[in-house]
């Protein structure tokens, strides 16, 4: 496996979007940043905030969600990124608060920044980190699902899902060397 050359955090731009459930890719990018010591900085040309860490790329697109495609082709194509070397981490409603799955292809789920990027790309063989945010109806909420995600975590879940953040920054090395066996027996595993 190859390691990944693009590492794109899913989310809304804007305060207040910041601190809602489909976020959750930004949250982990921003930490990742900050791991690694780089800071994210406004590209326009890449329709994002992004930083560089040897051959890696980090990027925030600062288009709306549905619109995610837009940054993620234009750096891709600029430096040459095949998607098989993308990283994609969004929130996923299929998954409990605190839940992660780490997979290649498939599709969308309804997730409309996912589905912006399959149309982008022209593939969906880009990698996937799925941390859970849970899903309304799971969680006995009468919430609409577009409500949902535009809302912050309920205090409860964010034990879970800031641990869920923190178990993917500890399997960042395996990720990073393009182990994904190693970061999936990791990740998919029980919570330590």
């Amino acid at each position: 496996m190859n390691a990944p050359r693009l590492i794109v955090g899913l989310g809304n731009p804007g305060l207040e979007y910041e601190a809602t459930r489909h976020n959750v890719g930004f949250w982990f990018v921003d930490q990742l940043a900050d791991q690694l010591k780089v800071q994210l900085a406004p590209q326009s040309k890449f329709f994002g905030r992004a930083a560089r860490h040897g051959d890696c790329w980090l990027l925030q697109p600062t288009t709306f969600m549905n619109r995610s495609g837009q940054a993620v082709a234009a750096l891709a194509n600029f430096y040459k990124i095949p998607a098989d070397e993308i990283l994609v981490i969004h929130d996923e409603l299929d998954l409990p608060p605190g839940g992660i799955r780490l997979k290649q292809g498939g599709g969308n789920g309804g997730h409309n920044g996912l589905k912006d990027i399959q149309a982008k790309l022209g593939t969906p063989d880009f990698w996937r980190l799925r941390l859970g945010i849970g899903h309304p109806r799971t969680l006995g909420l009468a919430q609409q699902v577009v409500d949902f995600v535009l809302h912050p975590p309920r205090k409860e879940e964010m034990p879970d899902i800031e641990q869920a953040l923190h178990r993917c920054l500890l399997a960042w090395p395996r990720i990073s060397a393009g182990d994904y066996a190693g970061a999936q027996q990791q990740l998919h595993g029980k919570a330590v």
